[in-house]
């Protein structure tokens, strides 16, 4: 037992505080607390804030959406959370840190993919524009199946304007097959279509059979014209 006393009474003792430093301290622990509360009740009467939006919003017949100024992931949270409790629908969008933002939607109000998929690409939202471009899309559709039934009933045609489809694009081949179609009716000829494509070993041949060709006739004319001498010689 007195060795053990020994060594206690050898060991280092841990520093004291003075009161000065305690009452650093307590200050310190102090301002940290209040700052917790303040944010606390910043956060409150922001949500009482967001809660009379709500509120307003709902009560408002005109109005199905509701899109809230860009706010941070806290501030964020208690609007999705004030609209779940309404029992609204909530996206949020944009770029964090940059424009992120919520958006509310009412229960009843006919939302769509293509609409969401514009607030994802931060487009507006035009209704009008939607319904035309849904129109164009339905005639192409319509053009292409009548088109496709074409093909089943005449399998044979349109190889030609199907090739280049396939290669350079529907329009572009469509474009290709009526400049063709142009030049069959007026004898036109495109320039590609001119080019010599033999090889020069080809080339170098087709000429050699022309000179040989042409020797031979010259020959040939050439003894035609000599056989009447010798006959009036004889």
């Amino acid at each position: 037992m007195d060795l053990l006393d020994s060594i206690m009474s050898k060991m280092d003792k841990p520093p004291t505080i003075n009161n000065k430093q305690k009452k650093i301290l307590k200050e310190q622990q102090k301002a940290v607390e209040e700052a917790r509360n303040k944010e606390k009740e910043r956060l409150n009467q922001f949500r009482k804030h967001i809660e009379e939006r709500i509120n307003r919003f709902i009560q408002n017949v005109t109005l199905m959406k509701k899109k809230f100024e860009p706010m941070d992931r806290v501030a964020r949270s208690i609007v999705r959370d004030v609209a779940d409790v309404a029992g609204l629908t909530t996206y949020a969008f944009g770029t964090e840190d940059v424009d992120r933002h919520v958006m509310v939607f009412k229960k009843e109000y006919p939302l769509t993919e293509e609409e969401l998929d514009a607030y994802r690409n931060g487009e507006e939202w035009d209704p009008e524009k939607a319904k035309e471009a849904a129109l164009l899309k339905e005639k192409q559709e319509h053009e292409d199946e009548l088109r496709a039934q074409e093909l089943k009933k005449n399998p044979g045609s349109n190889k030609f304007l199907e090739k280049y489809e396939r290669l350079v694009g529907k329009e572009t081949g469509k474009e290709a097959a009526r400049i063709l179609e142009v030049n069959k009716q007026f004898g036109f000829v495109r320039s590609e279509l001119k080019k010599d494509k033999r090889t020069i070993e080809e080339t170098l041949a087709d000429i050699r059979a022309k000179k040989l060709k042409k020797g031979h006739e010259e020959v040939e004319e050439g003894s035609d014209k000599t056989e009447p001498e010798n006959e009036d010689s004889a």
